[in-house]
């Protein structure tokens, strides 16, 4: 835990002039421990039927329908990232204040969104549950190793209309000009918020202040403003207590793009909020008024004139598919036919041997640098036909003709998540080919089975440690 002493004395004195009387609240707020948390994926639990089940006590958090403080366990393996649920992608392990965001986007089913600074994927993950499969959502980090944990966690949830990228903002701009209906820009920033939490932070902020960064944040903001469709919604957010990466930034915005207007945060939303200082429409989170970390957030709408421009009358023409139905080979059709969900076969693509389903409104061999495009279905192996962990991961209960199912008492459950091969019992098997291996209803990957005993495809690079 930081000590609030050790504080450089720069930031000590601007919080002092920015909090006024509640500066020794804040003060004293270092002396409690941070508050973990974790949020359920809709995309695969209620958040009620999976709090009656978690073998933790767990306390809601107030803004988010899903999400929920938990207490740290005692012992290593019981911590939520070591239980079974979490290999099943039931759940994000987040930091409550760090929910905010998403929560406060408003994503509709079938909605184009982009989470531009979208690493390690928290708010990412759940942006995708809020589309509930429809519509595309964009991932992006500017990092390339950052982009591929945000790859794996993404496909840990199970999201499939995804497309995860890793470019710099102004080259997303140039290929998709006033496409997107929602952004979020949750900025690098100073970390001012996250000072109790993280010591590091504190060191960082002393080589890269907010002078540093808010430069960096202005610019990813006007490529934003290029890509964001009129009537559609951008929020900005950060971790910083800083003005001038937060209102200052968002007054600047503001005078440059003069078809941007704030749209007002209902605070009763995220009760301890306050109003934005000199910008009252924006919102601020500080850690001596909720329980979490503090984080600034002002949402952002783009005017629409009722006129659509050149850029997006073009952009409305790109479709995804050819019209005609992809021919695949036999074994792939045979796997999908074993799928029991409906496919659309025009937004099957193959590339040499993978073979992906393209999201919905995805245009065909964009100039950008991907590591994923849609769900990977899996590899076409000499005619072969194998199923990926994301496909796996994507699928419910009951959507695939063979399944395993385990209880969470089942010692077989660990030793499949760390890649042993795994014996059936009476009345389990025969089985012979594929299986999806669940735990509680709650799919873990797949298995090929040859009798009496399966032979573990588990990912390797998600193996139980």
């Amino acid at each position: 835990m930081t000590d609030v002493n050790q504080l450089p004395a720069a930031f000590l004195s601007e919080m002092k002039a920015l909090l006024g009387e509640e500066y020794e609240t804040y003060r004293e707020s270092f002396k409690e421990s941070w508050k973990p948390g974790l949020r359920v994926n809709t995309l695969k639990a209620a958040p009620e039927a999976f709090a009656s089940m978690a073998p933790w006590k767990l306390d809601p958090v107030p803004w988010t329908k899903n999400g929920f403080y938990y207490e740290e366990p005692e012992t290593s393996q019981s911590r939520p990232s070591k239980h079974p649920f979490y290999y099943a992608g039931l759940y994000y392990l987040q930091e409550p204040s760090a929910m905010t965001p998403a929560a406060l986007l408003p994503v509709e089913p079938g909605d184009r969104v982009l989470d531009l600074c979208a690493a390690p994927g928290g708010k990412s993950t759940e942006l995708a549950a809020k589309l509930k499969g429809r519509g595309m959502l964009v991932s992006n980090d500017i990092s390339y190793s950052r982009a591929r944990a945000l790859l794996k966690n993404l496909e840990l949830a199970g999201a499939s209309n995804i497309c995860v990228a890793s470019e710099e903002p102004e080259k997303l701009a140039r290929v998709w000009p006033e496409f997107f209906d929602r952004i979020l820009v949750d900025a690098p920033c100073s970390g001012e918020g996250m000072f109790r939490r993280d010591d590091d932070m504190v060191k960082d902020w002393e080589e890269h202040g907010p002078s540093y960064y808010a430069p960096i944040q202005r610019q990813i903001l006007k490529a934003a403003v290029a890509m964001l469709k009129p009537g559609g919604n951008l929020l900005y957010s950060t971790c910083t207590f800083s003005r001038l990466e937060d209102e200052e930034t968002v007054e600047w915005l503001l005078k440059e793009e003069t078809d941007i207007e704030l749209v007002p945060l209902d605070h009763s939303l995220v009760p301890g909020s306050k109003k934005g200082y000199g910008l009252p429409g924006c919102m601020r989170l500080f850690p001596h008024k909720v329980r979490g970390e503090g984080h600034f957030l002002a949402l952002l709408r783009k005017r629409d004139d009722g006129e659509m421009s050149l850029q997006k009358a073009v952009l409305s023409r790109m479709g995804t598919g050819t019209g005609k139905k992809t021919v695949l080979e036999p074994e792939l059709e045979a796997f999908l036919e074993s799928c029991l969900i409906p496919w659309d076969r025009e937004r099957i693509a193959v590339n040499k041997e993978s073979v992906y389903y393209l999201p919905e409104g995805l245009g065909r061999n964009l100039p950008l640098r991907f590591l994923r495009t849609g769900l990977l279905l899996g590899e076409l192996k000499k005619g072969r036909f194998e199923p990926s962990q994301a496909l796996a991961m994507a699928l419910k209960a009951g959507e695939f003709s063979t399944c395993l199912e385990l209880s969470l008492e089942d010692d077989r459950v660990i030793r499949y998540l760390k890649g042993e091969t795994i014996s059936l019992k009476e009345g389990e098997g025969p089985v012979k080919g594929w299986c999806l291996v669940c735990c509680m209803g709650y799919p873990l990957g797949w298995a090929k089975g040859s009798g009496m005993s399966l032979k573990n495809k588990y990912y390797p690079g998600w193996r139980w440690q």
